[in-house]
């Protein structure tokens, strides 16, 4: 899966699982359990999660290329 800056966090944490443990070591705080996680997704860009948190769009892709390497 390609990730870019208009990936749902849903889709990110459907195919590779609960990655927030991962994105805590960039600074990025977790937001609620992983069911809720799950739910407001839906909704949200990578590029609005970067906003939300305050991290630079391409260091969020980054973190999340780096999250979800296999």
């Amino acid at each position: 899966m390609e990730i870019t800056k208009e990936t749902k966090v849903y889709d990110i944490l459907r195919e590779y699982g609960d990655i927030a443990e991962v994105m805590e070591t960039f600074g990025i705080r977790r937001v609620g359990n992983y069911s809720l996680r799950r739910t407001i997704t839906k909704f949200i860009s990578v590029e609005r999660a970067a906003r939300i948190h305050g991290v630079p769009l391409e260091q969020m892709l980054a973190n999340l290329k780096a999250a979800t390497e296999r």
